[in-house]
């Protein structure tokens, strides 16, 4: 069957999607407020996998909490913390679960998390994942054994388009598409005509790509990305835009800021849709994609 977010991803539709973190515990009623809030307003939802290498509630409970309450879960899978064995057992769980939108990653280095003692496995990488998912579709698992009962996914990617320098990703940009990746979303874009230059590449795929736009809180915020995420740069504009903002207000001026680039993105056509990541103030989606003027 055909997921809802693929059906999106193949109409004319702007799409959009956003994402909930799971909580570090087994207290779910704030991911699934964030759910209730998100699920009839975006066509999927991203759980996010143990986020910046920090322990949390699996990603594959949180997917099966957004299928249980009415939404469309993408599944965010890392090689990190699994080998070949244990990550295609859970796509086949997933599947045989109702969830068949999977991302694809490779994960956050350990050393990011709150578990440094901890050894990554890096089994496979985000493009062999993809890869895998196609094998398992044609009945055959990655020992060359059959399947009795075959899955079908939606699987996607990520890229990084303000990456300096921009080649290396185009590389693997190029590799996930030829492994099997039908979406891409991005990391956080804040100069589009660097994501204009890096769509110019991108059109020539058969792949559908949603532009990550990542809500700034404060200028404090922007400052520490640009200093401690890769491929991520907030230009000292918008960081100028956020300190200027009255005392208390530097959210709402943050909301401002990413509905004015979603806003652009969607006037110029520039891709199939975006990805809202509010990272930590995922109530605020709502918001944003009413300052964005989505409906």
């Amino acid at each position: 069957m055909v997921s809802l977010f693929k059906k999106a991803l193949e109409s004319k539709k702007f799409v959009v999607t956003s994402e909930v973190a799971p909580p570090k515990g087994t207290n779910l009623e704030k991911i699934k407020h964030h759910i209730e809030l998100l699920k009839n307003k975006v066509d999927g939802i991203n759980i996010t996998d143990h986020q910046s290498s920090v322990m949390r509630y699996p990603s594959l409970g949180g997917a099966l909490l957004v299928k249980e309450m009415g939404g469309e879960p993408i599944l965010q899978m890392t090689c990190r913390d699994r080998n070949r064995l244990a990550l295609q057992a859970d796509l086949l769980f997933a599947y045989s679960r109702g969830i068949s939108n999977v991302l694809c990653l490779t994960g956050d280095s350990i050393l990011m998390g709150d578990h440094k003692e901890a050894k990554g496995v890096f089994d496979m990488d985000s493009s062999q994942l993809v890869a895998t998912i196609r094998k398992l579709e044609k009945g055959k698992d990655l020992g060359g054994n059959d399947l009795d009962g075959a899955v079908s996914f939606c699987a996607g990617a990520i890229v990084t388009p303000e990456a300096n320098p921009l080649e290396p990703q185009l590389i693997k940009f190029e590799k996930k598409v030829e492994a099997g990746a039908e979406f891409i979303q991005t990391q956080a874009i804040y100069d589009l005509d660097l994501f204009k230059h890096f769509m110019e590449y991108a059109e020539q795929f058969p792949v559908k790509v949603l532009a990550g736009v990542i809500l700034l809180t404060s200028a404090q915020m922007a400052r520490f990305m640009n200093k401690n995420v890769a491929g991520v740069n907030v230009p000292q504009n918008l960081i100028d835009e956020l300190s200027t903002a009255p005392k208390g207000r530097a959210i709402e001026k943050g909301i401002e800021i990413a509905g004015r680039m979603i806003k652009k993105i969607r006037k110029q056509k520039l891709c199939t849709g975006v990805h809202i990541m509010a990272i930590g103030r995922e109530e605020l989606v709502p918001e944003i994609m009413s300052a964005a003027e989505l409906g």
